[in-house]
């Protein structure tokens, strides 16, 4: 007897549910293909790890005024890698911003102090064991103050340039270490872009460091004719200022973090209040040289005065 519909239905449905294919030996690469083309793509993924944590602790002292603050804003802006905290009340006992960096995880620290709501003062340190600089900050022009043309992404990194005296004297060569730290966000920081797009230019002029930010503005956008202008040499890059702008006065570098010997003093250096003093008695003695001419003008027009003549009188009829 032949079999029905209903058990032939059956038996195919035993045939492929039950049933289970045979592996050839041998046959094992396809979990570990897999695995190493997961590897292989987080490796072009991820070609760096995130190692070199480098971490600035920001902050500042009270009686800011607003081009100061606007300042501190737009240096936030350019590192991303800083961590802020609130105002420091004292500014006698600067030592206790090592505790702050340390529980904040810094290892570098930027400190701007103001005094007499008019100048401003800026610590740079390698926390907890130094070394440390004082600055005097001087021409101020943040960038809404600016508004250049420039512009570059937010978080991303920057190519630090320094200018070739940086290599001559022995002050220069550890503000130049000392500003690579704070200002070169590392690679892999979670809050920086894989890109670089701007420059952050160090010059020395008249004993001070002039700080610049420039954009890097390409010529050309194709990727293979920008390779080729590359190997022959053709610079078609353009540099575009963003801003913000400042001078930074060296006064005094401490061999600690905001203690210590001192490596190294600037014998040029003048406070701003014996600047000011100095120009108020220029001014005072400006003043004093107009009454001493007055009163010699006074002198001389006395003694050049005509006596009367006796004959004067003769003719006036």
């Amino acid at each position: 007897m032949g079999k029905t519909t209903y058990q032939k239905g059956a038996a195919a449905n035993r045939k492929t549910l039950g049933g289970k294919k045979k592996k050839k030996r041998g046959d094992d690469s396809g979990p570990k293909e897999s695995a190493s083309a997961s590897e292989s793509s987080e490796n072009k993924k991820y070609p760096m790890k995130y190692v070199n944590k480098q971490r600035c602790l920001m902050l500042c002292s009270r009686g800011a005024v607003a081009s100061y603050r606007h300042l501190m804003g737009d240096l936030r802006s350019l590192l991303p890698h800083h961590k802020r905290d609130v105002k420091l009340d004292t500014k006698r006992e600067l030592t206790a911003i090592n505790e702050i960096a340390e529980m904040k995880s810094c290892n570098t620290a930027l400190f701007f102090e103001f005094r007499k709501r008019k100048d401003l003062y800026l610590w740079a340190s390698a926390t907890p064991f130094g070394p440390s600089c004082k600055f005097l900050v001087q021409n101020v022009h943040t960038m809404e103050e600016l508004r250049l043309t420039g512009n570059c992404l937010k978080g991303s990194r920057p190519v630090l340039s320094f200018d070739a005296a940086f290599d001559k004297e022995p002050h220069l060569k550890l503000l130049k270490e000392l500003f690579t730290q704070i200002f070169g966000t590392p690679l892999g920081h979670p809050k920086s872009k894989p890109f670089i797009d701007h420059v952050i230019n160090f010059s020395v002029l008249d004993g001070r460091i002039w700080f610049r930010n420039f954009q890097i503005v390409e010529g050309n956008l194709n990727e293979k004719q920008l390779q080729r202008d590359v190997r022959k040499g053709n610079v078609t890059n353009k540099l575009v200022e963003i801003g913000p702008r400042f001078v930074l006065q060296p006064i005094r570098i401490f061999s600690g973090s905001f203690s210590g010997q001192t490596l190294f003093q600037n014998s040029e250096y003048v406070s701003p209040n014996t600047a000011r003093a100095i120009e108020k008695g220029r001014k005072g003695t400006v003043y004093a040289s107009r009454i001493q001419a007055r009163t010699n003008r006074q002198a001389r027009s006395e003694d050049l005065s005509m006596e009367k003549d006796a004959v004067d009188d003769v003719f006036r009829d």
